[in-house]
């Protein structure tokens, strides 16, 4: 009987690992999962598209962890009105320093919107430009 004794002593700890598995995976893998297709849900599809004119006013590289490019563009719609402030986020770098480099010229920005972004860590505002060109 002594050679059964360490078999008996086993089967608890498979047991427990076991409903590790069927409960600890659950219970952390669908949260993770979910997380990680509303981030690529968010920032996959596009709700809006389209193109705003005006004189970049401000441009910064901002974050604790995550640095994101943001802007603001000042559109006046007729000379002498208060200009309209239009924030953005740029996630390419390089879309980034050559804005940075038209500054003071009148630019295009294409941008696009995506709506119920989970952090800002991804950017502050909802409308990422694409790319620009400068008016002359």
């Amino acid at each position: 009987m002594t050679s059964s004794e360490p078999i008996l002593q086993q089967a608890p700890k498979r047991r427990k690992r076991r409903l590790w598995l069927k409960l600890g995976v659950p219970v952390i893998g669908i949260p993770i999962l979910a997380v990680a297709l509303w981030v690529w849900s968010a920032l996959g599809f596009v709700y809006s598209s389209g193109e705003r004119t005006g004189y970049v006013q401000k441009m910064s590289h901002r974050g604790w962890v995550c640095k994101t490019w943001e802007g603001e563009l000042a559109m006046s719609p007729v000379p002498g009105s208060p200009p309209t402030l239009f924030n953005f986020t740029i996630r390419d770098d390089s879309v980034a320093k050559a804005l940075e480099l038209a500054a003071g010229h009148q630019v295009t920005l294409t941008y696009a919107q995506h709506k119920n972004i989970p952090t800002t860590c991804f950017g502050e505002t909802e409308y990422f430009v694409e790319g620009f060109r400068v008016d002359r």
